[in-house]
């Protein structure tokens, strides 16, 4: 028997459409193996498709998230797509609790055009970079690098934001360079005058070679930035080709916002 599952393509974090970060959010009416959703994800071929279904009153949902290579525990453009999505369905409904793998509570709040996210608060600690992975990047010197645990990704922090703009990294090299992480991630204070601080995301370990606009790095970024620059709230630019745009804030120990936009740009019925 066939399922029809209604699915969408969303572009987070960005006022534009084909700017941002696109996922994938499929809306389940029942539960669908792993197995399923990573061949459903693969299909897509968007850094994340997003799977959500009801499980509590009407705005409790669980959320899962794929990339077309593995389940991925935590992801912000998706969780901002699937918000978008829920908001356009239930043009009543002002927030969100998603639970996701890990049993954490992600609490989402509409703000006219704007969603508001809670995620929590990572750290991160002192790690050296492989000469080898820096010269995949193309990066000759960095400030400071550093690893988060909990989503297994390197930080390395150079000095300027139009170098960080420029970066054309070998992936092959990139992809060799390193056995043990998922992600690298790059960054550097702005020389926009709009924004704090700037990054891009190479992921050719668990994903695809770059992630448009990742929100699910500003768990650790927001922190190691907010210590750098003495700020709470801050504002974020990702400077990939498809650029996108973030405010973070820290609000407790355990807890920050992350505020942005997102738009709709297909609702479609896939068939499996």
């Amino acid at each position: 028997m066939t399922t029809k599952i209604e699915t969408y393509i969303v572009d987070s974090f960005t006022d534009r459409i084909f700017n941002g970060n696109p996922a994938g959010v499929c809306v389940l009416n029942q539960e669908l193996s792993s197995e399923k959703m990573q061949s459903i994800a693969k299909e897509l071929g968007f850094s994340e498709t997003a799977f959500i279904i009801q499980i509590d009153k009407p705005n409790i949902y669980a959320i899962r998230y794929f990339s077309p290579q593995m389940e991925i525990p935590l992801c912000g453009h998706a969780t901002l797509a699937s918000s978008k999505v829920l908001f356009e369905i239930n043009p009543e409904m002002v927030n969100i609790h998603f639970k996701n793998i890990q049993n954490l509570d992600l609490m989402i709040q509409k703000d006219g055009d704007e969603i508001e996210m809670e995620f929590p608060v990572y750290d991160t600690v002192p790690e050296n970079a492989p000469d080898e992975l820096l010269r995949a990047l193309g990066i000759d010197k960095i400030s400071n690098s550093a690893y988060n645990k909990e989503t297994n990704i390197l930080l390395l922090e150079i000095q300027s934001s139009q170098r960080l703009k420029n970066l054309s990294p070998n992936f092959e090299k990139l992809k060799t360079s390193h056995n043990s992480i998922n992600g690298v991630v790059v960054t550097a204070i702005s020389e926009r005058n709009d924004f704090d601080f700037e990054s891009r995301y190479f992921w050719p370990w668990s994903g695809t070679n770059e992630d448009p606009v990742t929100g699910g790095t500003h768990t650790f970024l927001a922190k190691y930035w907010s210590t750098r620059l003495n700020k709470k709230k801050m504002k974020s630019y990702q400077c990939s080709e498809r650029t996108g745009f973030m405010e973070v804030e820290i609000i407790s120990d355990e807890k920050l916002t992350i505020k942005s936009e997102a738009q709709i740009v297909l609702k479609g019925e896939l068939k499996i």
